[in-house]
């Protein structure tokens, strides 16, 4: 596997993650309910680190996007 096709699986991992996370996050909210501390301070379940897990993956599928097309964030 080249490097190019090892950053568009790891992209597209990341993606398909990303949107299992999603269903997850909409399934817990439609049974529990989410205000806003469960959101930004759970320490507990589904939520304790889903916003930092997602925050890094979705800045990591940033970071390949722009390594693919040879640009940056700055």
């Amino acid at each position: 596997m080249t490097d190019v096709a090892a950053l568009k699986k790891e992209k597209q991992d990341l993606i398909d993650k990303m949107l299992v996370m999603q269903k997850q996050f909409i399934e817990y909210e439609h049974e529990n309910g989410v205000s806003g501390k469960d959101y930004w301070a759970s320490s507990d379940g589904l939520l304790a680190n889903y916003r930092q897990e997602y925050i890094d993956m979705a800045n990591r599928v940033v970071d390949i996007a722009h390594e693919l097309v040879g640009s940056s964030r700055n």
